[in-house]
């Protein structure tokens, strides 16, 4: 199928927007200057200081050198040939920073073992700060020495901040790590440290900003046309992202159609596996100073290229044991114990497919498999197996894809394909619920009753789900729950805030916050600045004060936005 059309742009005045793909292991950056009435274009920044060939002139690897005083030497290289020995010798190699702002939960405290430390001193939005700034000063100097004859575009876009920065993230990515992302943009000085320059920097998941792609690239089966179900799995450096969606064709828009995913199971998972086993193996032995390299080179050069064949990977020794599999200058793997290095990964991808299709709220038939860890032809063809198995046809587009979620994060902004999303999580915040002796599970709390000054009896840590999970949701759409305090003195209603949770365990219907607590998180927190006590009344036969306010959801776009909504005037 043919791309789907795009729009002239509609605005008044010229924009640039800049995509950063910041990966577990490789970045990219995209941009477009969008021109009123001009149909936007999407292109890549393909030049890079020391870059070579890595990515196909369109990514660099994420990594940074520091020094011993922790400032930058180096950044968007592996090899480091092009230095003197004596001069690198002392730097500290950052590499998977991005997995150390993941969300803090059971589900990924596994992979906290598997992850590069930092350096001292250096957290990890200090990191995110140093790698966006290189990507912006490379990203300005492309867009310079593509249009010469434009010699004050940038300086035009700056003065009439002009530009909007897109930053992809994996689907398990939320508020709190979105927040992180854009300090270390306003940092970076990406934006200024303003509301206006806040509200320039956008976000996007990764399985999103795929899909964006795959509909600009043409990727459209004939049942996509007709509105079935699509599933893209993005299988990446560190995370699996599952994300499932179908085309309205009223609106010729997309619809999420089930819960989006994340795992923590991408292709650094399978290197440190193949790491272990290696470790385990030489440890001990006149090789153990070149288990660094071999596993090094199995994650460079063996892990895309394996097929069920007994694998030779580099090792930087020319001395034999046939014992440890040494010889040729090269360590001897068997097929079967690679085998296992994959499996967690491919079961993984599996699992969560047949999971989409129970959960989905449209059937799929279509998978497509991208990102970069999609390279790996044993990846592919194992997961293929499967999907026949399941009747679902299964797609690996070409390696320009892979190697482009920066383009689809531009063309979310432009295109803005997808219309509805599905919540991961029920949503909602921590309340003092009306008592009900009628109630077993409340009869049960009774020594917990509480008794407000409006004669009211309450039971503390009730969850009031504003959002319920698996809901899908408009981008228009809000989701509200009423809500009252009451006191006896006006002042205590200066400075409101409420936390609001999300829920991520088992329970089909969450009811208190102190069952399963450790399931609760925070996804946001609202503070009024003082309006609400504005609104109180004063009820005098009770002689006690109270407040009337709706707290808001609105969980459309790619962010969640929270509020506090009231009544004023109102006779």
């Amino acid at each position: 199928m043919a791309p789907l059309a795009r729009s002239p742009y509609k605005g008044k005045s010229q924009r640039l927007v800049i995509a950063f793909d910041i990966g577990t292991t490789y970045s990219g950056v995209s941009y477009s200057i969008l021109t009123p009435g001009e149909i936007p274009e999407i292109y890549p920044v393909t030049r890079f200081p020391h870059q070579g060939h890595v990515g196909g002139n369109c990514k660099i690897p994420t990594v940074i050198y520091y020094d011993k005083q922790g400032k930058v030497c180096a950044t968007g290289i592996d090899d480091l040939g092009d230095f003197e020995r004596d001069e690198v010798e002392n730097w500290t190699k950052v590499q998977w920073f991005k997995m150390h702002l993941r969300p803090k939960s059971s589900a990924t405290s596994d992979a906290a073992d598997q992850i590069t430390p930092l350096p001292l001193n250096k957290t990890v939005i200090d990191v995110f700060v140093d790698f966006m700034k290189y990507l912006y000063d490379c990203t300005r100097e492309y867009i310079q020495q593509t249009f010469p004859n434009q010699p004050d575009f940038l300086a035009s876009m700056d003065r009439n901040n002009a530009i909007d920065f897109i930053l992809t993230h994996p689907n398990g990515w939320e508020g709190s790590q979105q927040a992180q992302m854009r300090q270390a943009a306003v940092r970076a000085k990406l934006v200024p440290d303003t509301d206006a320059g806040r509200s320039r920097v956008h976000f996007v998941t990764e399985g999103e900003a795929s899909l964006h792609l795959c509909i600009q690239r043409g990727l459209m089966t004939p049942e996509m046309e007709k509105g079935e179900g699509v599933l893209i799995v993005d299988a990446g450096g560190g995370t699996i992202d599952i994300s499932a969606y179908s085309r309205n064709l009223e609106k010729n828009t997309f619809e999420e159609i089930a819960a989006a995913q994340c795992f923590f199971q991408g292709s650094i998972y399978v290197t440190n596996r193949a790491r272990c086993f290696i470790e385990n193996r030489l440890n001990g032995s006149k090789f153990q100073d070149n288990i660094k390299y071999i596993f090094n080179a199995f994650d460079k050069q063996s892990k895309l290229t394996f097929r069920y064949r007994t694998l030779y990977v580099p090792a930087n020794s020319q001395e034999r044991d046939d014992k440890l599999g040494m010889s040729f200058g090269s360590l001897k793997l068997d097929k079967d114990d690679v085998v296992e290095f994959f499996k967690p990964s491919i079961d993984c991808i599996v699992n969560a497919v047949k999971e989409q299709r129970r959960t989905a709220k449209k059937t799929f038939s279509t998978v497509f498999l991208v990102g970069g860890f999609a390279a790996s032809d044993w990846l592919y063809n194992q997961i293929e197996i499967s999907m026949k198995s399941l009747g679902v046809k299964f797609f690996r587009p070409d390696s320009n894809v892979n190697k482009a979620v920066a383009d689809g994060g531009v063309s979310y902004f432009i295109d803005h394909s997808v219309t509805a999303r599905v919540s991961k999580y029920a949503c909602g915040v921590k309340y003092n619920i009306l008592y009900d002796p009628n109630n077993q599970e409340h009869r049960q709390r009774s020594s917990q009753v509480l008794h407000r000054v409006d004669g009211s009896q309450r039971l503390p840590n009730a969850f009031g789900i504003i959002l319920p999970k698996d809901t899908q949701v408009s981008e228009t759409k809000e989701f509200r729950r009423s809500y009252h305090r009451t006191s006896a003195n006006r002042s205590d209603f200066g400075h409101l805030r409420d936390a609001i949770l999300c829920y991520k365990g088992s329970s089909p219907h969450p009811r208190w916050t102190d069952v399963d607590k450790g399931s609760y998180y925070t996804l946001c927190t609202i503070v009024d600045n003082g309006q609400l006590m504005n609104t109180s009344r004063y009820v005098s036969d009770g002689r006690y004060y109270i407040i009337e306010y709706d707290v808001v959801l609105a969980f459309g776009l790619t962010e969640l936005t929270a509020q506090y909504a009231w009544k004023e005037n109102v006779s």
